[in-house]
Protein backbone atom coordinates (compact mmCIF):
# COMPACT_ATOMS: atom_id res chain seq x y z
CA UNK A 1 0.00 0.00 0.00
CA UNK A 2 1.16 3.20 -1.02
CA UNK A 3 1.82 6.20 1.63
CA UNK A 4 -1.22 7.18 3.37
CA UNK A 5 -4.19 9.93 4.49
CA UNK A 6 -2.99 10.87 7.98
CA UNK A 7 -5.33 12.66 9.96
CA UNK A 8 -3.74 13.86 13.37
CA UNK A 9 -5.84 15.21 15.85
CA UNK A 10 -3.84 17.57 19.14
CA UNK A 11 -5.96 18.93 21.94
CA UNK A 12 -4.01 22.51 21.20
CA UNK A 13 -6.15 24.60 18.08
CA UNK A 14 -4.46 26.77 15.60
CA UNK A 15 -2.46 29.34 16.80
CA UNK A 16 -1.16 27.74 19.89
CA UNK A 17 2.12 27.44 20.85
CA UNK A 18 1.54 24.71 23.14
CA UNK A 19 3.93 21.90 22.65
CA UNK A 20 1.31 19.25 21.71
CA UNK A 21 0.76 21.78 18.48
CA UNK A 22 3.99 22.34 17.70
CA UNK A 23 4.60 18.82 17.47
CA UNK A 24 1.44 17.94 15.44
CA UNK A 25 2.66 20.38 12.97
CA UNK A 26 6.57 18.99 13.07
CA UNK A 27 5.25 15.42 12.44
CA UNK A 28 2.87 16.61 9.35
CA UNK A 29 5.82 18.00 7.67
CA UNK A 30 7.63 15.03 8.12
CA UNK A 31 4.30 12.61 7.18
CA UNK A 32 3.98 14.82 3.87
CA UNK A 33 7.56 14.79 3.49
CA UNK A 34 7.10 10.78 2.88
CA UNK A 35 4.54 11.13 0.53
CA UNK A 36 1.84 11.36 3.26
CA UNK A 37 -1.48 13.22 2.86
CA UNK A 38 -1.74 15.22 6.01
CA UNK A 39 -4.49 17.01 8.15
CA UNK A 40 -4.33 18.53 11.77
CA UNK A 41 -6.84 19.42 13.68
CA UNK A 42 -8.59 19.51 17.34
CA UNK A 43 -10.81 16.53 16.98
CA UNK A 44 -11.61 13.80 14.33
CA UNK A 45 -15.09 14.11 12.77
CA UNK A 46 -15.69 11.21 10.77
CA UNK A 47 -13.27 12.58 8.26
CA UNK A 48 -11.70 9.95 5.76
CA UNK A 49 -8.34 8.60 6.36
CA UNK A 50 -5.84 5.38 6.57
CA UNK A 51 -4.66 6.07 10.03
CA UNK A 52 -4.96 8.38 12.57
CA UNK A 53 -2.36 10.08 14.63
CA UNK A 54 -3.38 11.24 17.99
CA UNK A 55 -1.61 13.49 20.51
CA UNK A 56 -3.08 12.94 24.39
CA UNK A 57 -4.23 9.72 25.94
CA UNK A 58 -6.92 11.42 27.79
CA UNK A 59 -7.93 14.20 25.36
CA UNK A 60 -7.76 12.57 22.37
CA UNK A 61 -10.02 10.16 23.75
CA UNK A 62 -13.43 10.50 22.00
CA UNK A 63 -11.28 11.19 18.87
CA UNK A 64 -10.01 7.64 18.84
CA UNK A 65 -13.05 6.10 20.72
CA UNK A 66 -15.23 7.09 17.98
CA UNK A 67 -12.40 6.21 14.76
CA UNK A 68 -11.85 2.87 16.51
CA UNK A 69 -15.46 2.38 16.17
CA UNK A 70 -16.09 3.37 12.05
CA UNK A 71 -12.96 2.24 11.58
CA UNK A 72 -11.98 -0.95 13.23
CA UNK A 73 -9.36 -2.53 10.43
CA UNK A 74 -7.10 0.96 10.13
CA UNK A 75 -4.44 1.99 12.37
CA UNK A 76 -4.72 4.35 15.15
CA UNK A 77 -1.30 5.77 16.88
CA UNK A 78 -1.39 7.45 20.31
CA UNK A 79 1.54 9.77 20.80
CA UNK A 80 1.53 10.07 25.14
CA UNK A 81 2.64 12.99 26.81
CA UNK A 82 4.00 13.62 30.00
CA UNK A 83 0.54 14.33 32.09
CA UNK A 84 -0.58 11.00 30.49
CA UNK A 85 2.56 8.85 31.11
CA UNK A 86 3.19 9.94 34.56
CA UNK A 87 -0.12 10.82 35.81
CA UNK A 88 -3.36 10.35 33.48
CA UNK A 89 -2.58 6.51 32.74
CA UNK A 90 -2.49 5.35 36.38
CA UNK A 91 -5.73 7.28 37.14
CA UNK A 92 -7.97 8.48 34.84
CA UNK A 93 -9.90 5.59 33.17
CA UNK A 94 -10.49 6.86 29.58
CA UNK A 95 -6.23 7.49 29.22
CA UNK A 96 -6.27 4.21 30.31
CA UNK A 97 -8.32 2.91 28.12
CA UNK A 98 -7.05 5.20 24.94
CA UNK A 99 -3.99 2.99 25.50
CA UNK A 100 -5.65 -0.54 24.50
CA UNK A 101 -7.48 1.04 21.86
CA UNK A 102 -4.65 2.21 19.65
CA UNK A 103 -2.98 0.33 17.46
CA UNK A 104 0.42 1.76 17.94
CA UNK A 105 1.67 4.46 20.86
CA UNK A 106 4.65 6.71 20.60
CA UNK A 107 7.00 7.69 23.19
CA UNK A 108 9.19 10.83 22.75
CA UNK A 109 12.07 9.48 25.46
CA UNK A 110 13.07 6.07 26.11
CA UNK A 111 12.71 6.36 30.20
CA UNK A 112 8.94 6.57 29.88
CA UNK A 113 8.64 3.07 28.29
CA UNK A 114 9.30 1.91 32.00
CA UNK A 115 5.59 3.36 32.78
CA UNK A 116 3.94 0.50 30.24
CA UNK A 117 2.80 -2.87 30.54
CA UNK A 118 4.25 -5.16 29.03
CA UNK A 119 1.80 -5.87 26.25
CA UNK A 120 1.69 -1.83 26.01
CA UNK A 121 5.67 -2.19 25.57
CA UNK A 122 5.25 -4.77 22.72
CA UNK A 123 3.20 -1.68 20.31
CA UNK A 124 5.75 1.34 21.68
CA UNK A 125 7.82 3.10 19.42
CA UNK A 126 9.94 6.15 20.67
CA UNK A 127 10.21 8.84 18.30
CA UNK A 128 12.48 11.29 19.87
CA UNK A 129 11.53 14.88 18.84
CA UNK A 130 14.26 16.04 16.17
CA UNK A 131 15.14 20.34 16.11
CA UNK A 132 16.64 22.00 12.95
CA UNK A 133 18.30 25.42 13.96
CA UNK A 134 21.08 27.25 12.65
CA UNK A 135 21.97 29.23 15.50
CA UNK A 136 25.61 28.84 17.94
CA UNK A 137 25.38 29.68 21.79
CA UNK A 138 26.27 33.56 22.28
CA UNK A 139 25.63 34.25 25.85
CA UNK A 140 26.23 37.76 26.90
CA UNK A 141 29.59 38.92 28.18
CA UNK A 142 28.54 41.05 31.19
CA UNK A 143 25.96 38.78 32.85
CA UNK A 144 25.40 35.12 33.45
CA UNK A 145 21.97 34.72 32.03
CA UNK A 146 19.96 31.19 32.94
CA UNK A 147 17.08 31.42 30.83
CA UNK A 148 13.35 29.37 31.84
CA UNK A 149 11.22 28.44 28.72
CA UNK A 150 7.87 26.98 29.22
CA UNK A 151 4.10 28.06 30.54
CA UNK A 152 3.63 29.17 34.00
CA UNK A 153 1.89 25.90 34.99
CA UNK A 154 1.59 23.97 38.21
CA UNK A 155 3.55 20.98 36.44
CA UNK A 156 6.37 23.22 35.51
CA UNK A 157 7.17 24.12 38.57
CA UNK A 158 8.00 27.69 37.07
CA UNK A 159 9.26 30.03 39.99
CA UNK A 160 12.02 27.36 41.47
CA UNK A 161 14.98 29.28 39.57
CA UNK A 162 13.53 32.14 41.03
CA UNK A 163 13.54 30.59 44.20
CA UNK A 164 17.05 29.69 43.93
CA UNK A 165 18.14 33.10 42.88
CA UNK A 166 16.93 34.09 46.61
CA UNK A 167 20.29 32.46 47.97
CA UNK A 168 22.61 34.16 45.36
CA UNK A 169 23.84 37.36 45.77
CA UNK A 170 25.61 37.94 42.51
CA UNK A 171 24.51 41.45 40.81
CA UNK A 172 25.74 39.87 37.25
CA UNK A 173 23.28 37.56 37.34
CA UNK A 174 19.89 37.18 35.69
CA UNK A 175 17.21 34.87 35.43
CA UNK A 176 15.22 35.15 32.24
CA UNK A 177 11.54 33.29 31.95
CA UNK A 178 9.61 33.24 28.81
CA UNK A 179 5.85 31.40 28.50
CA UNK A 180 2.28 32.23 28.69
CA UNK A 181 1.26 32.21 32.03
CA UNK A 182 -2.36 29.74 32.01
CA UNK A 183 -3.47 31.23 35.61
CA UNK A 184 -3.75 34.99 37.15
CA UNK A 185 -2.21 33.66 40.32
CA UNK A 186 0.77 32.73 38.40
CA UNK A 187 0.93 36.01 36.74
CA UNK A 188 0.68 37.61 39.55
CA UNK A 189 3.58 35.80 40.88
CA UNK A 190 5.93 36.44 38.48
CA UNK A 191 5.05 39.88 38.33
CA UNK A 192 5.81 40.15 42.66
CA UNK A 193 8.96 38.37 41.99
CA UNK A 194 10.06 40.62 39.45
CA UNK A 195 9.16 43.48 42.06
CA UNK A 196 11.53 41.68 44.86
CA UNK A 197 14.39 41.16 42.54
CA UNK A 198 15.46 43.36 39.41
CA UNK A 199 17.68 40.28 38.81
CA UNK A 200 14.33 38.04 37.59
CA UNK A 201 12.53 38.96 34.78
CA UNK A 202 9.59 37.43 33.17
CA UNK A 203 8.99 38.38 29.34
CA UNK A 204 6.08 36.67 28.87
CA UNK A 205 5.10 33.91 25.59
CA UNK A 206 7.43 34.33 22.83
CA UNK A 207 7.34 32.75 19.11
CA UNK A 208 9.20 30.09 18.37
CA UNK A 209 11.97 31.84 16.67
CA UNK A 210 12.61 34.27 19.53
CA UNK A 211 12.66 31.57 22.63
CA UNK A 212 15.20 29.53 20.14
CA UNK A 213 17.30 33.02 20.33
CA UNK A 214 16.89 33.72 24.11
CA UNK A 215 18.11 30.00 24.50
CA UNK A 216 21.19 30.67 22.03
CA UNK A 217 21.82 33.93 24.25
CA UNK A 218 22.06 32.16 27.58
CA UNK A 219 24.66 30.43 29.18
CA UNK A 220 22.74 27.74 30.28
CA UNK A 221 18.68 26.28 30.97
CA UNK A 222 16.93 25.24 33.82
CA UNK A 223 13.92 22.99 33.13
CA UNK A 224 12.12 22.26 36.77
CA UNK A 225 8.86 20.58 35.75
CA UNK A 226 7.74 18.11 37.87
CA UNK A 227 6.62 15.77 35.17
CA UNK A 228 7.76 15.57 31.16
CA UNK A 229 6.69 13.57 28.47
CA UNK A 230 10.10 14.51 27.05
CA UNK A 231 10.19 18.70 26.35
CA UNK A 232 11.02 19.97 23.33
CA UNK A 233 13.13 22.70 25.19
CA UNK A 234 15.38 20.23 26.03
CA UNK A 235 15.91 18.95 22.95
CA UNK A 236 16.48 22.32 21.22
CA UNK A 237 19.26 22.92 24.36
CA UNK A 238 20.96 19.26 22.98
CA UNK A 239 21.18 20.60 19.46
CA UNK A 240 22.54 24.33 20.09
CA UNK A 241 24.80 22.59 22.82
CA UNK A 242 23.25 25.11 25.77
CA UNK A 243 23.76 23.17 29.17
CA UNK A 244 20.93 22.77 31.07
CA UNK A 245 20.46 22.00 34.71
CA UNK A 246 17.09 19.75 35.13
CA UNK A 247 14.63 18.39 37.50
CA UNK A 248 15.34 14.81 38.50
CA UNK A 249 12.59 13.05 36.43
CA UNK A 250 12.45 10.30 33.83
CA UNK A 251 11.32 12.76 30.90
CA UNK A 252 14.62 14.82 31.72
CA UNK A 253 17.29 11.80 31.77
CA UNK A 254 15.47 10.02 29.52
CA UNK A 255 16.84 12.79 26.77
CA UNK A 256 20.32 13.75 28.61
CA UNK A 257 20.92 10.64 29.97
CA UNK A 258 21.30 8.24 32.91
CA UNK A 259 24.32 10.10 34.28
CA UNK A 260 24.18 13.60 33.16
CA UNK A 261 26.09 15.46 36.10
CA UNK A 262 23.42 18.29 36.54
CA UNK A 263 20.02 17.00 37.87
CA UNK A 264 18.40 18.29 41.07
CA UNK A 265 15.76 16.73 43.26
CA UNK A 266 12.49 17.91 42.22
CA UNK A 267 11.32 20.67 43.69
CA UNK A 268 14.38 21.77 45.30
CA UNK A 269 15.37 24.93 44.76
CA UNK A 270 18.37 25.19 47.64
CA UNK A 271 20.20 22.10 45.96
CA UNK A 272 19.35 23.87 42.20
CA UNK A 273 21.27 26.82 43.99
CA UNK A 274 23.93 24.66 44.53
CA UNK A 275 24.27 23.44 40.46
CA UNK A 276 23.71 27.10 39.79
CA UNK A 277 26.49 28.47 41.92
CA UNK A 278 29.01 25.43 40.85
CA UNK A 279 27.92 26.36 36.87
CA UNK A 280 28.76 29.90 37.47
CA UNK A 281 32.24 29.83 39.78
CA UNK A 282 34.00 26.64 37.59
CA UNK A 283 33.88 27.04 34.13
CA UNK A 284 35.24 23.87 34.05
CA UNK A 285 31.87 22.31 35.31
CA UNK A 286 29.74 24.38 32.69
CA UNK A 287 32.16 23.01 30.29
CA UNK A 288 31.66 19.60 31.28
CA UNK A 289 27.94 20.19 31.11
CA UNK A 290 28.06 21.63 27.53
CA UNK A 291 30.09 18.89 26.43
CA UNK A 292 27.70 16.33 28.08
CA UNK A 293 24.28 17.64 26.21
CA UNK A 294 26.17 17.78 22.73
CA UNK A 295 27.18 13.90 23.56
CA UNK A 296 23.43 13.31 23.21
CA UNK A 297 22.61 15.32 19.70
CA UNK A 298 22.25 11.97 17.62
CA UNK A 299 18.90 12.13 19.29
CA UNK A 300 17.78 15.25 17.75
CA UNK A 301 18.98 14.66 14.23
CA UNK A 302 16.19 15.48 12.11
CA UNK A 303 16.72 12.29 9.73
CA UNK A 304 16.63 10.29 13.13
CA UNK A 305 12.81 11.51 13.71
CA UNK A 306 12.53 10.50 9.66
CA UNK A 307 13.56 7.31 9.67
CA UNK A 308 11.46 6.62 12.89
CA UNK A 309 8.09 7.55 11.01
CA UNK A 310 9.41 5.88 7.78
CA UNK A 311 9.51 2.73 10.23
CA UNK A 312 5.82 3.11 11.82
CA UNK A 313 4.08 3.69 8.61
CA UNK A 314 6.26 0.27 7.29
CA UNK A 315 4.54 -1.16 10.28
CA UNK A 316 1.22 0.18 9.95
CA UNK A 317 1.07 -1.47 6.48
CA UNK A 318 2.37 1.68 4.52
CA UNK A 319 4.51 2.72 2.02
CA UNK A 320 6.51 5.17 2.65
CA UNK A 321 8.50 7.48 0.74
Amino acid sequence: MSAPNVFIVTPAPPGSRAGNRNTAMRWARILRGLGCSVSVAVQWEDQDCDLLVALHARKSHEALCDFRAHHPDRPALLALTGTDIYRDIHADANAAASLDMATGLIVLQEEALAELTPQQRCKAHVVHQSVSTALAPAPPVRKFRICVLGHLREEKDPFCAARALRSMPDRQLEVVQAGQSLAREMSQEAKRRMRDDVRYRWIGELPHWAALRLLAHSHLMVISSRLEGGAHVVSEAIALGVPVIASDIPGNRGLLGKNYPACYPVGDHARLAELLRQAIDDRRFLARLAAAVRCRRHLVDPGRERRAWQKLLRESGFRPR
